[in-house]
């Protein structure tokens, strides 16, 4: 088994293995690597790529947005910011707009950052038995 197969292995394991909140983690991460993989690849002029690291990224933007339980009152506020971020996904693509795709990868940092903040809140009540 040659590194790459040893390693695209391993991140199936991780996948299968991972919980609700980790794969939330884990698309977040995915959403970043992708924004920063399209401006990158504006940058040298390969359109191509910037295109196909876009559409991965607006792919989990509208996942995000397709799991959300609108009768959550905080639902009806969080979509309008993923639509925000699709917006400007969608439109740093259209016009090779790397403004656009730095806005949309700071509020998906910002998104993560808060996510895994909450997480670990979680984890810390559940260690002290809340």
């Amino acid at each position: 088994m040659n590194a790459a197969n040893t390693a695209n292995a391993y991140k199936r394991q991780q996948i299968m293995t991972a919980s609700p909140e980790e794969l939330t983690l884990m698309l977040y991460n995915g959403a970043v690597r992708f924004v920063t993989e399209s401006i990158l690849a504006i940058e040298k002029k390969d359109i191509k790529k910037a295109h196909t690291a876009n559409m991965q990224a607006q792919n989990i933007v509208r996942e995000f947005m397709v799991t959300l339980d609108m009768k959550q009152e905080i639902s009806q506020k969080w979509i309008l910011i993923d639509e925000y971020i699709l917006h400007c996904l969608i439109q740093g693509n259209i016009k090779k707009d790397k403004l656009k795709l730095e806005e949309a990868k700071r509020l998906l940092i910002e998104f993560r950052d808060t996510w895994f903040q909450a997480m670990k809140l979680v984890r810390m009540d559940k260690a002290v038995g809340k």
